[in-house]
């Protein structure tokens, strides 16, 4: 054997030898629940095959931790919150019966307040169907709708939708130049839970005067999602929009894309709200499982 066969003869030796053990470190870390349609794989990040057992104190702990958060522990002790996203997409998990039903009544009204949007039984004042959707909110009140949105839409859908999420006069203006002579047949979301939220408030205020520079009534193309009794849910009703949705106190704006923050402009647009939330609760059910290994 040549010194050059011998070379490639060890080269692959170790090649295989790699590739067995990556193999089987894959075998090993490969997480997939296929019910749900969901894979990941951890088995190229560096840490130690005892790690898990290492970490099962903290492992225990942390299950036992989300028991009580799930069952209306208070999370936020500043503010004597707590935080159940996790009851939005499963109410029968929700610690009082108020809360269940506050949940439920308000997936119930954004359902049927989309279907009649669609079935032009809401429509815009000249008597036309509305075809677009504006969304005004920032931070948490728009990253979840933008997110989805552009992993859903497309030109199919029954609305397409705009954001407001940012104080931007220039990129207000590229907003209305996209949404052109349709601004007629725009419905507007506002989104704040506290109603005070100087950078939506600036949006409100240019989107209206657009509106009124069309000759149009801000108001009947208005809905607004925030929290009962705040400054925009107070102004909301005494101008008469549409519709208001509540933003609850135990459901933070990044975690709010199963609220009515997120499901809204979702059934607006025609994506299966249901769905959505079955599968998030399928999710949560199945990583419950006190299972680290």
């Amino acid at each position: 054997m040549s010194r050059l066969d011998a070379a490639i003869e060890f080269h692959f030796a170790i090649l295989t030898m790699a590739f067995s053990s990556l193999w089987q470190r894959f075998q090993r870390y490969f997480l997939e629940y296929r019910e749900l349609g969901f894979s990941l794989d951890v088995s190229r990040m560096k840490f130690p095959d005892d790690l898990f057992e290492k970490m099962r104190p903290q492992i225990d702990h942390a299950f036992a931790a989300m028991r009580e958060l799930e069952a209306g522990a208070i999370a936020n002790p500043t503010e004597n919150r707590m935080v159940g996203h996790y009851w939005l997409r499963n109410p029968a998990l929700a610690p009082t019966p108020e809360i269940r039903s506050e949940i439920e009544e308000t997936i119930r009204r954004i359902k049927a307040f989309a279907e009649d949007v669609h079935a032009e039984e809401i429509t815009a004042k000249n008597g036309r169907r509305f075809e677009h959707v504006l969304h005004i909110g920032i931070g948490g009140s728009a990253l979840g709708p933008q997110f989805v949105s552009a992993a859903r839409g497309s030109p199919d859908d029954p609305m397409d939708i705009f954001f407001f999420d940012k104080t931007d006069s220039e990129g207000f203006d590229r907003v209305f130049d996209r949404i052109g002579e349709g601004l007629a047949q725009t419905l507007v979301i506002v989104v704040s839970k506290s109603g005070g939220t100087k950078e939506t408030r600036n949006g409100i205020l240019e989107a209206a005067a657009k509106f009124a520079a069309k000759g149009l009534q801000f108001a009947r193309h208005a809905v607004a999602v925030t929290g009962i009794g705040s400054e925009l849910d107070k102004h909301a009703k005494a101008n008469g929009w549409l519709a208001h949705f509540p933003m609850t106190g135990w459901v933070s704006g990044r975690t709010s894309v199963m609220s009515a923050v997120g499901l809204l402009p979702m059934a607006l647009q025609g994506f299966g709200t249901d769905a959505f939330l079955a599968g998030a609760a399928a999710m949560d059910e199945r990583t419950r499982i006190p299972d680290a290994t």
